[in-house]
């Protein structure tokens, strides 16, 4: 049982609830189809094993982002993670130019896809941002700007090279 409650936890259900945006996040950070399914369920293995004391079910849904977050970082500095490519085919998008705009955003760097990915397609405000990437908000708001950039050039290259 969680402390917030006084029945017994559907894991059923807490899993159905966050598994989809836990699994987008984990894909834009890392992306690696096997490696964000392996993130997600460390996530929800830390949850089984710890059992935090949270009050609500949206503080969970944040503690579970945080853990996410912070495993898919761990996953980051592997050293084996250097020799690998990153395979754009898993990744659906439906048009070429779709397409075109996943593989300029997978080629920022971990750190940048994961605010755009959590500020953009998640609907974090930079404080939750904060929180989750364990950074000063100041610092999110930078690199949510700067990523910006860099993503608004290589779009701009990516145009002016099929014009």
């Amino acid at each position: 049982m969680f402390p917030e409650t006084n029945r017994p936890v559907c894991w059923e259900a807490i899993i159905t609830e966050n598994e989809t945006r836990l699994y987008r996040t984990a894909l834009a950070i890392l992306g690696d189809v096997g490696e964000a399914e392996d993130a997600v369920q460390d996530a929800f293995l830390k949850l089984l094993e710890k059992r935090p004391s949270l009050e609500s079910g949206s503080h969970r849904q944040a503690w579970l982002m945080r853990v996410l977050v912070n495993g898919c970082k761990t996953r980051l500095r592997a050293p084996w993670r250097r020799r690998s490519v990153p395979l754009t085919d898993a990744i659906p998008a439906p048009a070429q130019e779709e397409r075109q705009e996943v593989e300029e955003l997978l080629s920022l760097p971990p750190k940048d896809r994961a605010v755009i990915h959590l500020f953009y397609y998640e609907g974090y405000a930079t404080g939750e941002i904060a929180q989750f990437t364990g950074e000063a908000e100041g610092t999110v708001r930078s690199r949510l700007s700067r990523a910006r950039k860099k993503l608004r050039v290589l779009l701009e290259e990516n145009k002016s090279e099929n014009k």
